[in-house]
């Protein structure tokens, strides 16, 4: 019965996980709480852990599926008849050099966390700092929202980030890799509204940074994992596939929602409820936990 209600978890956290990690609110306060309330009764010891990084890897391949011609460097020109590619088609440099600048803004994220993760998330990986974190980030969105109001962004089109802006995006993902809570996309957000770049540029280089960045954090857990000696059962391998199938098909319909979202409407709203949830994980933790 243990394992039954463990697969529907699966599917739960994979809804939570496919919602909440796109939408700036931090998946991380989400999953915190889905975990006090619906913890893996099967399951060994820190399985937990590695279960809700691996997951991400379906968020992950919804954006590379919806965004595919917007991120893929290879093709044929649509005015050639006839063409005779190579193996990979004709090269697209405009999409090379926006891979160039994602590996800029990964920069920063990828030696910090490579030195430091283990240390952040003993210091900060708990209710308390989560719950600051998604107030804090909650009240930038309101501020930074309201200073952009009569503003107009410098940068509006993907082609226009230039590597400077990308490196200056990426060392404010630094935020999310040292404060648990803070939310990837949302520092992301907050950090490119700042310096000019309007929200749809915003959310889409969040999407694609992701890419690298979330894939190369689940890849780092698992191998830490099974260096220590970790292994997993083949129940536990399956709900890391529940949930990682999950996660997808909810990612697809979430990236689609905020992209149509975003252009009628700001990023105040999710301001607003990350402080209500900050809020709600603090009492929780602080006073009745």
């Amino acid at each position: 019965m243990d394992k039954f209600f463990d697969v529907i978890k699966a599917m739960i956290y994979g809804i939570v996980e496919g919602i909440t990690e796109w939408l700036p609110v931090s998946s991380t306060g989400h999953l915190i709480l889905v975990e006090e309330f619906l913890p893996f009764k099967s399951t060994g010891e820190g399985f937990f852990d590695i279960f809700d990084v691996v997951i991400q890897l379906g968020a992950i391949i919804a954006v590379v599926i919806l965004f595919w011609n917007k991120i893929w460097p290879f093709g044929l020109p649509q005015n050639q008849k006839n063409p005779q590619p190579g193996i990979l088609g004709y090269v697209k440099l405009d999409k090379i050099f926006l891979w160039l600048k994602i590996m800029v803004a990964c920069v920063p994220a990828v030696i910090i966390g490579l030195l430091f993760d283990d240390v952040f998330d003993a210091l900060f990986y708990n209710p308390v700092c989560v719950s600051i974190a998604l107030i804090v980030f909650g009240v930038a969105f309101i501020v930074v929202e309201n200073w952009n109001k009569n503003r107009r962004p410098a940068v509006r089109r993907l082609d226009d980030v230039t590597f400077k802006t990308a490196l200056l995006i990426g060392i404010f993902q630094l935020l999310a890799a040292i404060f648990p809570g803070t939310s990837r996309s949302g520092a992301t957000i907050v950090g490119a509204l700042l310096i000019g770049v309007s929200r749809i540029v915003a959310a889409e280089f969040t999407f694609f940074l992701a890419i690298p960045v979330m894939f190369g954090a689940s890849l780092l857990k698992v191998v830490k994992y099974l260096a220590d000696g970790g292994s997993f059962t083949g129940f536990e391998l399956v709900l890391i596939m529940i949930g990682t199938i999950v996660s997808f098909f909810v990612s697809l319909f979430i990236v689609r929602f905020l992209m149509s979202f975003i252009k009628k409407h700001n990023f105040k709203i999710f301001g607003w409820y990350r402080i209500v949830l900050g809020m709600i994980v603090l009492l929780y933790f602080g006073l009745i936990k």
